[in-house]
């Protein structure tokens, strides 16, 4: 049995090394785009015999990082008696829940539904994969001549069929019929090959997709989608830049309508030559085709049809314009294929959003999924681009795109999913986030779902956060000078192109001078003041431009302080800002509450250990007047309290989430104290 289990070692150990090659290479397959099996054989724990099994990467695992757990493990002599009980290709999907009659032992991820593709075919080792060069052929319109022109009687074609327990059939046939193929082009769909050894496997995997690139370059012709547009070219980088942050809430709003969405963008040359040529409209309106593709990008994007010189509010009417027919079309879509057991219409608004000289816009429900969709889309232009270089690009129907976009098992799929976070979909930006207080507000959002824009004067602490958080699909760090409108206005275009827009803003940054009366400069007063006050007051306009143009609500949080209500000695500069800091919070909130944005303050006191502002000298100018050791003004602070508890940075990051968390969707221009209790500050 040693030897068995070592075997069982091995077999995975080989899957697992050439699923991460395959995947890693963007050529070869998407983004946790197709599936990877070995058959051998394993201890029946019962018997203590010899079984067959297979291994095969599960539902929604990816290959360029599967682990062990991310297989499915099932006993092959069950799969394959599983033919004997199909009831046909009306109730295939009834057989995803007999595969889990088939498992081999406990845990292990959940089968997908290509699972009997692999257990089916009579091979020891199979690779399903969605390479752009393999679709680009299943998606031509005469892609089974080509696929004999460009590969002999090696590759077989698979006419277009649903994913299921059918196709793996088909796939077994196809596979005995022609025992000289190494594997098939599946119309619309993708490729499969297969192997003795896992080596042959994915060796043949590579000879389909290189032999079809080099087929498809070598045969195409120079421009597959026309001649360019007058007017349509890419802008200038820094052009194109500030256009698509400048579009960019008002593209959020479009993909927003029905439910909240995350965003990214992309201005990659694939992307931009393809919208500066004059078949790009014809292409879209087609759109995608490979399951993968169009269950992330939905059937179709929307584009925008105005050169990219059209003056900004000329384009902003013409998305509204657009989005209208778009869900008026897709409602349409919806309803000419939707049966009375189909699934709810899930929503209306496109998830690909293309604007002509500047570049892409995706979206989804993080950051993670709009990128992903993004990349997808991108996978969609080079197929495009290959078939109209040897053929006519044709996608399966749209009733087929239907049947796969509102299937019952995607369906299934989607109810299974976490529940999501209290602020998921949400987009923070933190200013003065790369320590103290702020680093803890950061740390708290991030934590309830939301992606987070780390606003710092200091660069290396403000990427040191972003990283903490989880890098750039979590977080992303911006330097910025609050007293810079130029500065501002950058940080919140880079959080636009980021993550699409801005929801959550939390004014943070400041510094702290503590002196006398007579001895607090006009230059003291002034810095404090344009930090604070100013900075404050300057981020929250931006932060308002923003949100008004989204037309989604939003929320702005001053972390103020104690001091803006209580006065105490040697503070005349930080008190004075403070106050104002406090009044801005009531103005903002009675003037921008029609627009759903809720503008709350918080009241700190105290806050000694990890606070940056306390580090920088302010604390042993307190310490100073108060006559204890600077490492015991914490415990000083506390002492004065009514509940004798110090004040740590993630009590003032916990009373921003209080404000911001929905608990509290009725609240504005509110200030909260977080001081432990100080009877002085009390607002009346």
């Amino acid at each position: 049995m040693d030897g068995d289990r070592t075997t069982d070692r091995e077999t995975v150990e080989a899957l697992l090394t050439r699923s991460h090659r395959l995947g890693s290479d963007p050529r070869n397959t998407n983004y946790a785009g197709g599936n990877t099996s070995a058959k051998g054989t394993g201890t029946d724990p019962v018997t203590g015999g010899e079984t067959e099994l297979l291994w095969v990467k599960g539902s929604g695992g990816n290959l360029g990082t599967l682990t062990a757990d991310g297989l499915a493990v099932l006993r092959l002599d069950r799969l394959r008696a599983l033919k004997d009980v199909y009831p046909g290709v009306e109730r295939e999907d009834e057989m995803v829940a007999a595969f889990d009659h088939c498992l081999h032992g406990r845990g292990g991820a959940a089968p997908s539904i290509d699972t009997a593709m692999h257990g089916l075919v009579d091979a020891a080792h199979v690779d399903h994969l969605h390479p752009d060069s393999g679709i680009a052929l299943a998606c031509a319109a005469d892609g089974e001549r080509l696929t004999a022109e460009c590969f002999g009687d090696t590759v077989v074609w698979v006419p277009w069929r649903r994913p299921g327990f059918q196709l793996g059939l088909d796939i077994a046939a196809v596979k005995e019929a022609n025992p000289r193929a190494i594997g098939c082009v599946l119309g619309g769909h993708g490729i499969t090959a297969w192997g003795d050894t896992s080596e042959e496997c994915e060796r043949n995997s590579l000879h389909i997709i290189r032999t079809a690139e080099e087929f498809l370059a070598e045969r195409g012709r120079p421009e597959p989608f026309g001649p360019v547009l007058e007017g349509y070219g890419p802008l200038e980088e820094d052009e194109r830049r500030a256009r698509a942050a400048a579009l960019a809430p008002y593209v959020r709003a479009v993909a927003s309508a029905d439910r909240p969405q995350v965003g990214h963008f992309t201005d990659t040359g694939a992307v931009l030559d393809f919208l500066s040529r004059a078949e790009h409209p014809r292409l879209a309106a087609l759109g995608t085709s490979c399951p993968d593709h169009f269950l992330r990008t939905k059937v179709r994007p929307l584009v925008l049809d105005l050169p990219a010189t059209a003056p900004l509010e000329e384009a902003v009417a013409r998305l509204k314009e657009l989005h209208a027919e778009y869900r008026a079309e897709y409602r349409a879509y919806y309803e000419r294929h939707a049966a009375p057991d189909s699934p709810a219409m899930r929503g209306a608004d496109p998830a690909i959003v293309l604007v002509p000289g500047v570049g892409m816009f995706s979206f989804g429900k993080d950051k993670q999924t709009a990128r992903v969709a993004g990349e997808f889309y991108v996978n969609a232009i080079n197929v495009m681009r290959g078939a109209e270089a040897v053929s006519s690009y044709s996608p399966i129907e749209e009733s087929e795109k239907f049947r796969i976009e509102y299937w019952e098992l995607e369906e299934a799929k989607l109810r299974r999913m976490p529940r999501p976070k209290a602020l998921a979909t949400r987009i923070a930006l933190v200013t003065g986030a790369g320590s103290g207080i702020g680093r803890a507000i950061a740390h708290r959002l991030a934590a309830e779902g939301a992606c987070v824009v780390v606003a710092d004067l200091n660069a290396e602490n403000a990427r040191a956060v972003a990283e903490e958080l989880g890098g750039p699909d979590k977080a992303v760090a911006v330097t910025v000078d609050v007293t810079s409108e130029e500065q501002i206005a950058e940080a919140f275009g880079a959080a636009v192109l980021a993550f699409g827009g801005v929801d959550l803003v939390v004014n943070n940054a400041g510094i702290s001078i503590s002196k006398p009366l007579l001895e607090t400069t006009a230059g003291d007063w002034d810095l404090q003041h344009a930090i604070m006050a100013r900075g404050s007051f300057l981020v929250s306009r931006e932060a308002a431009r923003v949100m008004a143009a989204q037309g989604m609500g939003g929320d702005i949080v001053y972390i103020a302080s104690k001091n803006g209500v209580f006065a105490g000695p040697n503070n005349i500069a930080y008190g004075a800002t403070k106050a104002d800091q406090a009044h801005q919070v009531r103005l903002l909130a009675a003037e921008l509450g029609e627009l759903g944005i809720r503008v709350n303050g918080v009241n700190p006191d105290g806050v000694v250990r990890g606070s940056g502002i306390f580090a920088g000298g302010w604390g042993a100018r307190r310490a100073a007047v108060y006559g204890v050791p600077e490492e015991k003004l914490g415990e000083f602070y506390a002492q004065r309290t009514l509940l004798k508890r110090e004040v740590l940075p993630e009590h003032v990051a916990n009373a921003v989430f209080a404000l911001t968390g929905g608990e509290l969707s009725h609240t504005t221009g509110l200030h909260i104290p977080v001081d432990a209790g100080v009877a002085a500050a009390f607002l009346r």
